[in-house]
Parts: structure tokens; sequence; C-alpha cells
């Protein structure tokens, strides 16, 4: 079984930021600040060891950290 991930959102309707696990539609906490959603959401990603996305007000992707398993981990340079 696959875990799901955290999403940073803005819930046009409720004029909230929420803090949402992958495909369940009630949020797991809401804010009035981006920033104090974007905390919980980390708070949340890493203790599930999960990538956490974060959207723009608009809906788009804006961020995106892991905290598990990355199945794309950076490369670094070597100089």
């Amino acid at each position: 079984m696959t875990k799901k991930n955290i999403h940073t959102v803005y819930n046009k309707a409720r004029k909230k930021w929420e803090t949402k696990k992958e495909g369940m539609e009630k949020p797991l906490s809401s804010s009035n600040l981006k920033d104090t959603a974007v905390k919980k959401s980390t708070r949340e990603s890493k203790k599930l060891k999960v990538e956490h996305v974060i959207h723009n007000m608009n809906g788009r992707i804006s961020d995106k950290d892991s905290y598990g398993n990355d199945p794309n981990p950076p490369k670094d340079k070597k100089h």
C-alpha cells in the first residue's frame, strides 16, 4: 500500500488554507494564513514520511518537499 502525500491547498469556498491528505475530501487542518498551513503540513509530512506538495491560491503547484523515500533524489554537482 502506498502512502498518501500531504498537500497545502487554498479552499476558495471556505477562504482558508488547508492541510489535506491526498485523495481525502476532509482536511486534516485549516488556517487563515498560508505560512501556518505550510508549517502544519510539513510536520504531518515528516511524521508520515511522505512528500509535501504546496499549491498557490490558483491551485498550481509552487513547491514540493520529500520527507520519505524520494523516487527522484537530486543529483549533487561535483566540482
